[in-house]
């Protein structure tokens, strides 16, 4: 349980002690396995699920644990119920991405225009523009997704922790779009910005070069 944030601990205490304990032992399971193995990982998740399906955090857990294990209709299922729950945008994105996934941009589309997106923190807005150009160039609109990432925080000389997902994505639309010395300017932008290294801005850089 300590290894849990504060929040979801306090979610868990509705539970019977011995419960929240094991709950919280499968949760912080699913966590630690998320990265190496997404399979073992969404096992805990659910198994978590069974015993608390009331618990929002628990339900939280299994969408974003199945995002990542790419089972898109539970994602759907568990986060869709997570906002009924808690009447919390926070995972917008993940959801309309996870719409993309199935093959239905047009419903990303439709639940960015539905989100008050002014509410939403800013790195979940972002994510959500991200998702939302990504909606569009399924559909071909390549130059609309290029639009669509538009914007004054679209700088480089003002970096952001989600900066360099920003940038990448704005490259590679770029790229997309035949716009070769842009895209190649704005990927060296996520390079710089990507301090953490999650992204291979650098080498797609390159390769544009070449």
């Amino acid at each position: 349980m300590d290894d849990l944030d504060a929040e979801a601990r306090r979610d868990l205490r509705s539970l019977p002690r011995d419960l929240a304990e094991r709950i919280g032992r499968h949760l912080v399971a699913a966590g630690q396995l998320l990265d190496e193995d997404p399979a073992a990982a969404l096992a805990h998740a659910r198994y978590a699920k069974t015993k608390a399906s009331r618990i929002a955090v628990v339900r939280e857990a299994a969408g974003l644990v199945a995002y990542q294990a790419g089972e898109w209709a539970e994602a759907l299922s568990e986060l869709r119920a997570v906002k009924r729950m808690t009447r919390d945008d926070t995972h917008v994105a993940v959801i309309a991405d996870a719409e993309r996934a199935l093959g239905r941009p047009e419903r990303a589309l439709d639940i960015a225009k539905e989100t008050d997106v002014e509410r939403l923190p800013k790195e979940v807005a972002v994510e959500l523009r991200i998702v939302t150009a990504g909606a569009r160039r399924d559909l071909g609109q390549v130059d609309a997704a290029v639009v669509q990432l538009q914007g004054p925080d679209l700088d480089p000389q003002r970096p952001h922790p989600w900066s360099a997902r920003l940038f990448y994505a704005y490259a590679d639309n770029l790229a997309a779009a035949g716009r070769t010395d842009e895209a190649m300017r704005w990927f060296l932008h996520a390079a710089e910005a990507d301090t953490d290294d999650e992204t291979d801005a650098a080498e797609r850089a390159s390769e544009l070069a070449e």
